[in-house]
């Protein structure tokens, strides 16, 4: 069932309802029923799988908290990590390894190649097992005190709203608020409908209508490609997987809201970040956030946070982290991070580029030290969007060879001399671009004008008609989201 479907807004309505219709004390075991339901529209089987590992670190997770010694406690957290990430291994990385134990074969002129039953990835996986793992671990850093109403941490787990892509929620930010139980706000209500509308908006209205264009660009031969052409590739993505993801996001921020539950922010206009390290603490929020926390700072061995804030290169005031320590932990963790998005070295790639992205900024931002502040950002903005939408290109690309055949394009200046695709598409990601940059200006502005609460009212009003009708022109056919495949 998608975000983005009818059935979705059907069962919402009939979920929301009963929630509030119910008593209080029925109401979280309704929540667990309407996630069960949500989830079993894809394939029922695989939710012997996700109540398998909750029981896992469920039991963990007590005996963790009841061990009398370290030792014990350590034991138990690494039994949670081995199956937890030895099932995402298995689901979503044993194609890939056996494929690279067959090319290195044929490196060496010997046959390794094996054949393999078919294996079929579980939708969220890699989302739910990091909720989880994040879980235990809490558990363990004693940030948290366990739950021992399996039901509870289930629900906790399987919260339907962010379990298939996020948000990814720590145990402290959601299950307090699953125990507080819910009632029904007028306020939340209104809030959480504009947030499905607009989200509905960016999925279908933006993202849904560039990516045919963006299809049909990547599926071009590179050597008919120009400069100019991967550039527009790469800004043409970069806004697509945005409109999608963020879309998918306030859908799923929306749908809790109704429910009288608040979820972090996860997309905080990315693409208006003066730095790398900036960037990240817009995109994909709870994610960032959860491998500075649970990666990042552990491998730099600084003391951990527990908030889903977003940032993964942050200040770090550890006089025994020495900078090889900061720097190995950096492009460590980002190549982890690239790998989680998908088994393939492209995205493994694309996690080094942005290490790399973090590590010249780390050593050129005192340059800046003495510039004017607005002048400084300009500089930055201009310098950290084309290198994170050329970043999208390693993303997109079907193999390692594709992206290093278009970026070639890029540093090729012969290149820029021929247009490959129809004026249009250069046209559409120009003014789609120019569009997101007005829009986040009037969002933003400090204008008395537009800050006057007539207008605010008036401009909101006209914007959620507008979006509401694009959406039922737009929302025919049903298209995944990017992120579910990851």
């Amino acid at each position: 069932m998608f975000f983005n479907s009818l059935s979705y807004v059907v069962f919402l309505f009939i979920a929301v309802v009963a929630c509030w219709l119910l008593p209080r004390r029925w109401g979280r075991a309704w929540l667990l029923l309407a996630s069960i339901v949500f989830y079993g529209f894809w394939k029922v089987e695989f939710l012997v799988l996700i109540v398998f590992s909750a029981f896992v670190d469920f039991f963990v997770s007590l005996r963790i908290c009841d061990a009398t010694t370290q030792r014990a406690r350590k034991m138990w957290l690494c039994t949670s990590i081995a199956i937890n990430l030895g099932l995402l291994v298995y689901f979503k990385y044993t194609y890939f390894i056996f494929d690279n134990i067959g090319a290195l074969g044929n490196i060496f002129g010997a046959d390794w190649h094996i054949s393999l039953w078919k294996i079929t990835l579980p939708l969220g996986i890699s989302f739910y097992t990091f909720v989880s793992l994040s879980y235990t671990i809490d558990i363990y850093r004693r940030l948290i005190d366990p739950v021992r109403d399996f039901g509870l941490y289930l629900t906790y787990v399987m919260f339907w709203p962010h379990m298939i892509a996020g948000p990814i929620l720590r145990g402290h930010e959601l299950i307090t608020q699953l125990k507080r139980g819910h009632r029904f706000s007028i306020e939340n209500a209104i809030a959480g409908v504009k947030l499905i509308i607009t989200g509905l908006f960016l999925k279908v209205a933006l993202a849904d209508q560039i990516a045919p264009l963006v299809d049909s660009a990547f599926s071009s031969k590179a050597e008919i490609l120009g400069g100019l052409d991967v550039w527009t590739m790469a800004f043409g993505f970069g806004l697509q997987i945005y409109f999608d993801f963020a879309g998918y996001s306030l859908v799923a921020i929306g749908s809790a809201r109704i429910l009288g539950i608040h979820f972090p922010d996860n997309f905080n206009w990315p693409y208006l970040a003066v730095s790398p390290r900036d960037f990240w603490m817009r995109w994909h929020i709870t994610l960032s956030s959860w491998v500075r926390d649970y990666l990042y700072l552990p491998l730099s061995g600084a003391r951990y946070r527990d908030r889903s804030d977003g940032g993964i290169d942050v200040q770090i005031e550890n006089k025994r982290a020495s900078k090889q320590m900061l720097t190995s932990a950096l492009f460590v963790s980002w190549f982890i991070m690239g790998l989680w998005h998908g088994a393939s070295w492209n995205f493994a790639f694309w996690g080094v580029w942005h290490a790399a992205l973090i590590y010249i900024y780390r050593y050129t931002k005192s340059r800046l030290d003495g510039i004017n502040e607005q002048a400084a950002s300009l500089i930055g903005w201009c310098f950290t969007l084309p290198a994170v939408m050329l970043a999208w290109i390693p993303f997109r690309a079907t193999t390692l060879r594709q992206s290093f055949e278009l970026l070639s394009k890029v540093i090729d200046p012969k290149t820029y001399l021929h247009l490959s695709f129809r004026e249009n598409f250069y046209l559409i990601v120009f003014l789609v671009m120019i569009g997101m940059l007005l829009g986040a200006f009037l969002v933003k502005s400090d204008c008395p004008l537009l800050r006057r609460p007539i207008v605010r009212r008036t401009a909101e009003t006209a914007v959620l008609g507008v979006m509401i009708y694009s959406v039922f022109v737009f929302l025919k056919p049903v298209s995944q989201f990017i992120y579910f495949q990851f």
